[in-house]
C-alpha cells in the first residue's frame, strides 16, 4: 500500500497497565478500510484499542494519526479525527437517544456545548443513516441493546470523523442486529471512505467484512495480513489453539469434534444434501461414515471433521473403481446406510450403485 493513504499507523508501540502486555505493535489502516482485531480472550485486543484512543497510556512507541503524533494532539483535535465506540455504556441519565447522538457535536460547539441548526441536521442526518429516527425521542437507557448499538454509531457518525474505532461492536446482538449494524458501517466505510479499527469474537462475521486482519497472541501481533492470508489454511486453528472440534477457514464456521468408534451409519450424500444428517448424528453420539463426495463437494469439509472415515475422489473426476470398492467394503462394514441425494448425474453416478447395493442388503433407510 502506498504510504500517502495510510491513515494511522503505529510504531515500536508497547501497551498495557502497570507493565508492557504487547510490544512492537506495528499496524496500519487507510481511509476506506476496515482493520479488524481478532485473537484469544485475554490477549489485549481491548487493550490496544483503549490506548489508539487515549483511554490508555501507552509504555513507549508512536501512534500516528493523519501524519500527526497522538500524543501531540489535543483531546478536541482528536475528537474531530477519531471517533470511539466501546462496549462499556455511556451515562445517560434522562437523555433521550437523540441527546445521545448530540454528543457527538461537542468537538464543533462552544465551551456550553448548545447545539446550532447544522449541528441538529447532523444528528438528524446519523439518525437516518443507521435508520433510528424512530428512536430520537425515546429514553436511551430504554432501548434494546441492538438499538443502543444504533445510536452509539449514529453519535459516532455525527463527529464526521476519518477514524471510527469500535471495541465488540456486535456484543450482546442477535444476528439480525449484527448483521444490520455491519452492514451500515460498511456502507459507511465505501461512501464516506472513513477508516475503520474494531476488534470482533464473530471469526465469520471478521472474516466477511474486514479488509485487513491483526492476530493478537501470546503477547505480541502474530500477523496483521489481508483477511484473504489470516483465513488460509489451518492458521486461525493455531492461533486459538483449538483441539476439540475444528474451524473451516473457507466458510468461517466450527464443527464439533467426531463421535470416536467404528462406523455405524454410511451416509450416501453430496452437494451439502448430508450436512443435517452428518450433525445430527454427531449430536446423537452415532459414528459414521461418508462417500462418495468428490473434494470440491461443499459438504466435503464438513464431512471431513464429524465422520470418522470419508471415502472422496479427486475433483472433477468420475468416481473411479478403486474408490468405489474402497466404499463398498466400508459400506458393508456398517449396519445401516441413509442416502441423503435425490438424483444422480455424471460424475456421482455410481453412489446410485452403492445405494441399490444397500437395498439389496436390507441396510437402507429413508432419510
Amino acid at each position: 500500500m502506498d504510504e500517502k493513504e495510510i491513515y494511522l499507523h503505529t510504531e515500536h508501540l508497547a501497551v498495557g497497565y502497570q507493565k508492557p502486555l504487547i510490544e512492537e505493535i506495528e499496524i496500519a489502516v487507510a481511509r476506506g478500510e476496515i482493520l479488524t482485531l481478532i485473537g484469544p480472550n485475554g490477549a489485549g485486543k481491548s487493550t490496544i484499542l483503549k490506548s489508539i484512543t487515549k483511554q490508555l497510556s501507552f509504555h513507549k512507541g508512536i501512534i500516528w494519526i493523519d501524519k500527526k503524533s497522538l500524543t501531540q494532539m489535543s483531546g478536541k483535535d482528536v475528537a474531530k479525527k477519531m471517533a470511539v465506540v466501546m462496549t462499556k455504556q455511556i451515562h445517560s441519565e434522562l437523555m433521550t437517544c437523540q441527546d445521545v447522538v448530540g454528543t457527538g457535536r461537542y468537538p464543533y460547539t462552544g465551551k456550553l456545548g448548545i447545539l446550532g441548526r447544522e449541528d441538529q441536521e447532523k444528528v438528524w442526518e446519523a439518525l437516518r443513516l443507521v435508520q433510528a429516527e424512530e428512536l430520537a425521542w425515546q429514553e436511551f437507557s430504554k432501548v434494546s441493546d441492538g438499538q443502543r448499538q444504533r445510536i452509539m454509531l449514529a453519535k459516532a457518525i455525527c463527529q464526521e470523523p476519518e477514524l471510527i474505532v469500535l471495541d465488540e461492536p456486535t456484543s450482546f446482538l442477535d444476528i439480525r442486529h449484527k448483521l444490520e449494524l455491519l452492514y451500515i458501517l460498511k456502507q459507511m466505510v465505501r461512501e464516506k471512505k472513513i477508516a475503520v479499527i474494531m476488534s470482533l469474537h464473530e471469526l465469520d462475521l471478521a472474516q466477511r467484512i474486514s479488509d485487513k486482519v491483526v492476530c493478537v497472541k501470546d503477547g505480541k501481533i502474530d500477523r496483521c495480513q489481508r483477511v484473504e492470508e489470516v483465513f488460509a489454511g489451518n492458521y486461525i486453528t493455531e492461533l486459538y489453539g483449538i483441539e476439540k472440534g475444528s474451524f473451516s477457514e473457507k466458510f468461517g464456521t466450527v464443527e464439533l469434534p467426531q463421535v470416536e468408534g467404528a462406523p455405524q451409519v454410511f451416509v450416501i450424500g453430496g452437494n451439502g444434501s448430508g450436512i443435517p444428517l452428518y450433525r445430527r448424528l454427531q449430536r446423537q453420539g452415532i459414528p459414521f461414515a461418508a462417500g462418495i463426495l468428490h473434494e470440491n463437494d461443499v459438504e466435503y469439509g464438513v464431512a471431513s471433521s464429524l465422520a470418522v472415515e470419508v471415502v472422496s475422489e479427486q475433483a472433477f473426476e468420475e468416481i473411479s473403481e478403486k474408490t468405489f470398492q474402497k466404499a463398498v467394503e466400508l459400506m458393508e462394514k456398517c449396519s445401516r446406510v441413509v442416502c441423503t441425494l435425490h438424483s444422480f448425474g455424471t460424475m456421482n453416478g455410481r453412489n446410485q450403485e452403492l445405494l441399490k447395493l444397500a437395498e439389496g442388503q436390507g441396510k437402507a433407510e429413508e432419510k
